[in-house]
C-alpha cells in the first residue's frame, strides 16, 4: 500500500508539540520527509531523532524573517525541494478573562508569530514553490478567529486575520499551482489549551486538564475531547493528491462548535413556562 505522502518534502513550524509533533510523526510515516521547526531545540532535536533519518530540526523564531528564510533554505538544501509548508506555530499570549484588564503588552509578541509568522512562512514557502511546480501551504487558525468571543483578543484578532490571509493567498498563489488552506482547531488537548502554569508538574497539569473537560465540553455538540492527531490526520489529507481540487478553505476541527449552539433552548423555554404555569396553581 503506497503511503500518502511518499517523496514529498514537509516543513512543520512548531513542530515539536502538540498538533506539530503529531503532524510530523504522521507525515514522517507517510513518507513526507520532514523538517520540524521550533524554539525548543532540545524537545525537537529528541523527536527528530526518534523519527529517523528522513527528519531533521531546525531552530526557528518563526517571527523572525531570516529564520523563517534560513528554514526554506535548510529544508530545500537537505532534502531536495519543499512540497508542503505547514505553518502551525503559535502562541496564545496573556490569559486575561476580560479585555479591560489587557495590557496589551503582549501584542506585537503574538501578532508576530501569529500572524506574520504564516505571512512570511507563506511568501517563503510560495516563492520557492512558484519555480518549482508548486506546492501545498497549509496554516493553522483556530475556531477564535471565526467564532467571536471574549477574552485573548491578541490571539483572536490574529487567527481571524490568519484565515482571511489563506483566502487571499489562495487566489494569490493559484496560478503557480500552489494550494492553500487553513485549519481551525477546537478544544483539542495540547499545552496551549490547558492553561497550566509554568513549573506545575505532570500530574498537576492532568488535574487542570480534568477540571477545564466539563468547561470545554459545555460549548461542544459532539463530547469527545479532540486530540492532536485529529488535526494531524485532516492536515495529512489537505496536503496530500486526495484533496487536489480543494484550496482556499478553512476546515474546523472542533466537535460542531462553528455548527451552532448546541443547548436546546426552545426546551428551555417551554420548561420555564411549564414552571409559570404550574406557579398559577
Amino acid at each position: 500500500m503506497s503511503k500518502e505522502l511518499e517523496g514529498k518534502v514537509a516543513i512543520i513550524t512548531g513542530g515539536a508539540s502538540g498538533i506539530g509533533e503529531a503532524t510530523a510523526e504522521l507525515f514522517a510515516q507517510q513518507g513526507a520527509k520532514v523538517v520540524i521547526a521550533d524554539i525548543n531545540a532540545e524537545v525537537g532535536e529528541a523527536l527528530a531523532a526518534k523519527l529517523g533519518e528522513n527528519t531533521r530540526f531546525k531552530h526557528t523564531d518563526t517571527s523572525s524573517k531570516a529564520d523563517i528564510e534560513n528554514l526554506v533554505e535548510f529544508a530545500v538544501a537537505t532534502f531536495g525541494g519543499l512540497d508542503i509548508m505547514f505553518n502551525n506555530a503559535g502562541i496564545s499570549g496573556a490569559q486575561y478573562p476580560r479585555f479591560l484588564d489587557d495590557d496589551m503588552a503582549d501584542f506585537e509578541k503574538v501578532i508576530g508569530v501569529n500572524l506574520r509568522g504564516v505571512m512570511i512562512g507563506s511568501q517563503c514557502a510560495a516563492r520557492y514553490m512558484a519555480k518549482n511546480g508548486g506546492g501545498v501551504i497549509l496554516n493553522n487558525a483556530s475556531i477564535a478567529g471565526i467564532v467571536p468571543g471574549q477574552a485573548l483578543m491578541s490571539y483572536r484578532v490574529s487567527k481571524a486575520a490568519v484565515i482571511h490571509f489563506t483566502k487571499c493567498s489562495a487566489i494569490d498563489f493559484a496560478e503557480y499551482g500552489i494550494r492553500v488552506c487553513a485549519m481551525a482547531p477546537g478544544h483539542i488537548r495540547t499545552p496551549l489549551t490547558a492553561f497550566t502554569i509554568p513549573g506545575m508538574s505532570s500530574e498537576q497539569m492532568v488535574r487542570i486538564r480534568e477540571a477545564l473537560a466539563p468547561v470545554w465540553d459545555s460549548n461542544q455538540p459532539l463530547k469527545r475531547h479532540g486530540r492532536p492527531v485529529d488535526v494531524a490526520q485532516t492536515a495529512l489529507f489537505i496536503c496530500s493528491e486526495k484533496a487536489a481540487q480543494i484550496t482556499g478553505v478553512v476546515l474546523p476541527i472542533d466537535g460542531g462548535i462553528t455548527a451552532g449552539d448546541p443547548v436546546n433552548h426552545l426546551q428551555e423555554l417551554f420548561d420555564a413556562r411549564s414552571a409559570a404555569i404550574a406557579s398559577f396553581e
